[in-house]
């Protein structure tokens, strides 16, 4: 019997390429970019499992394409919103994304961004590495103090919950707002429900944990930048457009607020003009995920998925179950 089809679209850890070589004839995108439509389109024909990527458009032309004998399209990522769930669901069509092996890795670089904006620690390499450092003074280059200041997360979910940890050794107070109060959260870390705007009012920190959807398309803008303190700084390690970051550049060369970390960007991988230039910003290219351990733990649970699924099983970080009942 023929090994089943498997597509992945990207280069991923070998450690998951070899999982699926094992159960599989699995044939990986050669180039070190994204597939266009096209590619994408002639790449996912006839296959039994695509393991694909958010940088992948996975849309109704794409799922018809891989054709009736297609189980499963594995997201490499915690994100869909790259993936048309109800074509895929009407197409009997499992889709699984990999939950939770990406979090501590996130939630530390939101952390690592609060700090180089804090501290100013971007500003200051590249004072130091431009031979203009003459010596300690005072009042020079001073930031802002982290230890004991005001956290507040907006997305309550695995990395938001993270994240709070990592505030807490910090002895931060603790603010959040969700879709709904999470008791055993607030059991666990000493975080108080508000919402949205009171958050935005009283914290110091702002860190976004929220996928992307219509509902958080622009969640923060300019009018709730004016609701933060002039002396706040906002990090997004979630999705770019969850921020309008035209609005975003306003407010920070205006002062509206200290500073901005930033790993996702909204027209990825372009930026809003102007933001490169801003001394208050630290920006990342995508790093959320990016360890050794997280990408390897991601293309297992990813591997995982798509096997489950082969052998006719529900997969186990299944995004839409009743895809094989249709």
């Amino acid at each position: 019997m023929d090994k089943p089809k498997v597509y992945v679209t990207w280069r991923i850890p070998e450690a998951a390429l070899d999982l699926l070589e094992s159960h599989c004839h699995v044939t990986v995108n050669p180039a070190d970019r994204a597939l266009n439509n096209d590619e994408l389109l002639a790449a996912v024909r006839g296959c039994d499992a695509v393991l694909c990527m958010l940088t992948d458009d996975i849309n109704d032309a794409v799922l018809a394409a891989a054709g009736p004998r297609c189980k499963i399209f594995a997201n490499y990522a915690v994100g869909y919103n790259n993936i048309d769930i109800a074509s895929a669901t009407g197409r009997g069509i499992y889709i699984t994304n990999t939950p939770d092996v990406l979090s501590a890795a996130t939630a530390d670089l939101a952390f690592a961004l609060l700090l180089a904006v804090a501290r100013r620690v971007v500003e200051g390499d590249g004072f130091t590495r431009a031979g203009k450092f003459m010596g300690w003074s005072p009042l020079f280059m001073l930031g802002r103090e982290v230890s004991g200041k005001t956290m507040g997360i907006i997305g309550a979910g695995r990395i938001g919950q993270v994240m709070a940890r990592r505030a807490r050794g910090f002895d931060m107070e603790l603010l959040y707002t969700a879709t709904s109060p999470k008791p055993d959260f607030e059991a666990a870390t000493g975080a108080r429900y508000v919402d949205k705007d009171t958050l935005l009012q009283e914290a110091d920190f702002v860190s976004l944990h929220v996928p992307l959807t219509p509902a958080t398309w622009h969640l923060i803008g300019e009018r709730e930048l004016k609701l933060m303190k002039q002396t706040a700084i906002l990090i997004n390690t979630a999705r770019g457009a969850v921020v309008d970051e035209k609005a975003l550049v306003a407010a920070l060369i205006a002062g509206e607020i200290w500073g901005a970390g930033l790993d996702v960007f909204e027209q990825e991988p372009e930026l809003e003009p102007g933001l490169a230039e801003l001394g208050n910003v630290a920006i990342t290219p995508h790093l959320g995920s990016s360890t050794v351990e997280t990408r390897t733990n991601m293309g297992l649970l990813a591997a995982r998925n798509i096997l489950a699924a082969l052998r006719g099983e529900k997969p186990p970080n299944c995004l839409n179950l009743s895809a094989r009942n249709q």
